[in-house]
């Protein structure tokens, strides 16, 4: 006679002052698993262990909770960048190793690359996650800036957009399976946007020069 399986474990459940946290926890797990798009709150407290309505304590919707998410994405990244830029002095060296933190960011920790660029949340609509967003921008503006002539911050600005695009780019391409084998595409994916970034900072006079600041057009500077 087989021996009944026994029922999967839930969690203990958690008590009301670290839900939130584990909530945060469960999201990531599942968005892993599902995707962002397959991601319900209902599941987040069902794996929890909690009542369907224990979220809503402190979460007043699904957006909300993915919002929460999104803040701890950010801080994720910020500590990155952080980390990439204090290892270097040159600031062109700096953001190059930026741009390699945020493609292994994106592979490492994929869930969290999906809610930051897959999960269409409004900014304006939760302040922490703009503010968490601003810190990794103002980070990387600052770095910037030291390239841009007279520290100009439009300049500076232009060129981390530029600079996130080459990022954005190859991180998309090494999730698409663009680089090769796993064991081998990621630290290609983040060798090569670091060399994108690197080439970027050599030529930024042709970027500078199609940039308008409150002086008007920029000055060319090689």
């Amino acid at each position: 006679m087989c021996t009944p399986a026994p029922p999967p474990r839930r969690r203990p459940t958690y008590h009301h002052g670290d839900l939130r946290s584990a909530l945060i926890d469960t999201a990531l797990e599942l968005i892993a698993e599902e995707g962002v798009h397959g991601f319900s709150v209902a599941e987040a407290a069902r794996r929890s262990g909690v009542s369907i309505s224990a979220p809503y304590r402190h979460f007043a919707d699904r957006d909300a909770l993915l919002a929460a998410v999104a803040v701890r994405a950010y801080e994720e990244l910020l500590g990155r960048f952080t980390a990439a830029i204090s290892a270097q002095r040159a600031p062109a060296d700096q953001l190059a190793a930026a741009s390699a933190a945020y493609v292994r960011f994106a592979a490492e920790r994929r869930a969290m690359f999906e809610v930051l660029f897959g999960a269409g949340l409004d900014k304006v609509r939760y302040p922490p996650l703009e503010v968490a967003a601003t810190q990794v921008v103002q980070v990387l503006v600052a770095v910037a800036a030291r390239l841009a002539p007279n520290a100009d911050e439009h300049l500076a600005w232009a060129l981390v957009q530029a600079m996130a695009g080459l990022a954005q780019g190859h991180a998309t391409l090494l999730l698409d399976g663009a680089f090769g084998l796993p064991g081998e595409a990621l630290d290609l994916a983040a060798d090569r946007a670091a060399s994108a970034t690197r080439a970027l900072v050599r030529g930024r006079s042709l970027l500078f020069a199609g940039v308008e600041t409150t002086n008007g057009p920029a000055t060319s500077h090689g």
